[in-house]
């Protein structure tokens, strides 16, 4: 069993490490974080602020909340993004690092029409220091899960002692200079969420969401060039759309992202948002890939359990991989086999289903919850603490304490009609062999 132990300086935790017998493979060494006087849920869970384990760093969706849950600042986004940011930079410093470590964002802020994402984006850059800083990820949503929320950030920092580099937003690209539309640090690279402009900074093909992954899909192409990598060394992808949670929504774009990809490919995510950051802007596409620090191609390893579900359509991706210390899980859902919902509508008994999902594929790649690092979270609800809470409780369970940072984000409708939860799960362990 792993062993605990309490420090003074804010609460952190130590896990030592534990053999898999399954196969030989060994739970890196983790300390979670949880910094005096920091905001908390109310009810009681075993996530925690921040999780270090290798050379990352992970940090749970950051808010403006007391530390008995309570919204402070309803409805003044420009506070609560200095606040959600001050709340990061404590969390990062009981991790022996700094908002100068980020190499990843993803920011979920309420899309009222005003402010627009750039400003929002201008209001994050005000706590970062000079740039270029951390790839970004900007997702619209229509609320968060407590009344009076109006923005949560989560991210990834990695060692400080680790070299960067970073590639700086253009003349027109819709990112202020204090991010990077990708950073490559050690075996890492992020890139950020891709808006599909033209040359001139104008919106490709307004409306149409095959033409806009398709200049998504070349804009990442570039940015892993620059970095000598290509889509065969992408981990992971993340594809934001618009749409109202049915399979004319998700196929056609599903499909055009598709053809980037091998098979076996990478683990992926795809979220329907009501609407987009720009008039017509119909996709945002974002990728992680790894590449070994001399150049070399990261060997990997993928599985797909017989159990588990599959889409409407065939796709590339896999449930699960492995490369090096870094595990991915694809996000997973109460589907069957033929992509229809299991248990329709019923938000606790498909949260269940996903991460017993989860749990099968950590599994076949010779790990199990206690090596999670990260838990993200989109669940077809309002906003209403209750519908986080009814999720969040079971999630939280499925871990001994402490847990992973998670973040956890309400939405309208989900991609697949009756289907009202996607988990995605980053973890860690040793490096095969």
């Amino acid at each position: 069993m792993p062993a605990f132990s309490s420090q003074k300086s804010g609460c952190v935790y130590d896990k030592m490490h534990v053999t898999k017998e399954a196969r030989g493979t060994k739970t890196m060494q983790k300390r979670h974080v949880w910094p005096d006087g920091h905001w908390n849920w109310p009810i009681e869970v075993s996530h925690k602020q921040g999780v270090v384990s290798g050379d990352m760093i992970w940090v749970s969706g950051q808010v403006d909340l007391t530390p008995g849950g309570v919204v402070r600042h309803q409805g003044d986004i420009a506070v609560q993004t200095a606040n959600a940011m001050a709340n990061f930079a404590s969390v990062l410093s009981h991790c022996d690092a700094s908002l100068a470590d980020l190499v990843k964002l993803l920011c979920f802020y309420v899309d009222d029409a005003s402010p627009t994402e750039r400003d929002v984006l201008e209001m994050i850059a005000r706590a970062l220091p000079d740039g270029p800083g951390p790839a970004v990820t900007m997702v619209p949503v229509p609320y968060l899960a407590y009344p009076g929320m109006d923005i949560e950030i989560e991210g990834y920092a990695m060692r400080p002692d680790l070299e960067r580099h970073r590639i700086a937003p253009g003349p027109k690209s819709p990112l202020p200079p204090s991010f990077s539309e990708a950073v490559r640090c050690g075996k890492m690279i992020f890139v950020s969420g891709q808006t599909p402009l033209d040359d001139a900074g104008n919106l490709v093909a307004p409306g149409d969401a095959v033409a806009q992954t398709h200049q998504s899909m070349q804009q990442i192409a570039a940015h892993l060039a620059a970095f000598s990598a290509d889509f065969a060394d992408v981990v992971k992808s993340n594809r934001w759309y618009a749409g109202h949670g049915t399979v004319e929504d998700f196929e056609p774009a599903a499909l055009a992202c598709a053809e980037y990809y091998a098979k076996p490919g990478p683990a992926a995510t795809g979220v329907p948002l009501p609407r987009m950051g720009l008039e017509g802007q119909m996709i945002k596409l974002e990728a992680v890939a790894m590449l070994a620090e001399d150049g070399a191609r990261l060997p990997r390893r993928h599985v797909w359990p017989d159990s588990l579900w599959d889409w409407t359509i065939p796709l590339p991706y896999q449930h699960g991989l492995k490369c090096h210390d870094m595990i991915f899980l694809g996000g997973q859902v109460a589907l069957d086999k033929q992509g229809h919902a299991v248990h329709p509508g019923e938000l606790s008994k498909q949260t269940r289903i996903a991460m017993d999902h989860i749990g099968t594929i950590l599994s076949e790649l010779g790990v199990d919850y206690q090596d999670v690092c990260k838990v993200t979270t989109v669940y077809e609800g309002g906003c209403s603490h209750d519908d986080l809470h009814e999720n969040l409780s079971i999630r939280s369970g499925y871990f001994e304490d402490p847990g992973p940072a998670t973040t956890g984000i309400p939405l309208p409708k989900l991609a697949y009609p009756a289907m009202v939860i996607e988990i995605e799960i980053f973890a860690m362990a040793e490096p095969d062999g």
